[in-house]
């Protein structure tokens, strides 16, 4: 377990021997693969299986709390890959819990059984849809790139296709494939996730919404609160 606090910080690549599981006590945690972004607002968690090459970046004051597990006590291939998990109640606790042990506590005893049964239930967390899988065509890539750059650019889907010698059909196509998203749904959990970081900094939700690409504040917080189920304004009060 590891306890670390950060004001806008990044770690260099790196890998671990043991699957790290880090929880976002407070503040955003992003961690970046060379596959994918993945963004943990408060009381969720990433896992980030051994071996895998990564970084991780905190905006603003954040604390988290990192478990190591081997993949081989997680069930199914979905834990063979990264991913966001949305933190059930009792997990909390039990982590709460967890953190009051000695770094070596003792086989077959109340300790080693409060951790397999907080193991179990790590390995029942639902996915969140608080992460973005990157494609790997590269004419895609270069689509994200654009992006990435400028949130709020109007490009639609036949203009970017021009752009990179594709139609609009083959773009949307793709995306799907390698993604699991198609294209709009893909823009839009970039800008949601970018949204999460400015106004996790204190950013205006007017400011947020005109820089990720919304033409009216109403509009963002509507799909916000869909995707959230909170307002941006209420959001970060709730965690």
């Amino acid at each position: 377990m590891e306890n670390w606090d950060a004001s806008g910080s990044q770690t260099r690549w790196h890998t671990h021997d043991w699957g790290q599981w880090s929880y976002a006590v407070e503040g955003i945690l992003i961690v970046h693969t060379e596959d994918g972004h993945y963004v943990a607002p408060p009381q969720y968690a990433i896992w980030i299986p051994e071996g895998v090459n990564h970084k991780v970046i905190s905006n603003g004051a954040a604390q988290m709390r990192s478990l190591y597990i081997s993949s081989q006590l997680l069930p199914g291939i979905d834990w063979l890959q990264p991913r966001v998990c949305s933190i059930a109640p009792l997990v909390k606790e039990l982590v709460l819990q967890f953190c009051q042990f000695d770094i070596e506590y003792p086989l077959n005893s109340p300790e080693s059984r409060l951790v397999q049964v907080l193991v179990d239930q790590i390995s029942q967390l639902p996915a969140a849809t608080t992460q973005l899988v990157m494609p790997s065509d590269k004419r895609l890539l270069t689509i994200v790139k654009k992006l990435q750059q400028n949130l709020a650019q109007p490009t639609d889907i036949e203009q970017f296709g021009e752009q990179v010698g594709l139609s609009g059909r083959s773009i949307s196509r793709l995306f799907k494939q390698q993604t699991g998203l198609s294209f709009q749904q893909w823009r839009q959990r970039l800008r949601l996730l970018e949204a999460l970081s400015q106004l996790e900094k204190g950013d205006p939700v007017t400011k947020v919404s005109l820089d990720c690409g919304y033409e009216s504040v109403s509009a963002f917080v509507a799909v916000f609160k869909k995707q959230f189920g909170a307002t941006p304004g209420k959001y970060f009060q709730l965690s």
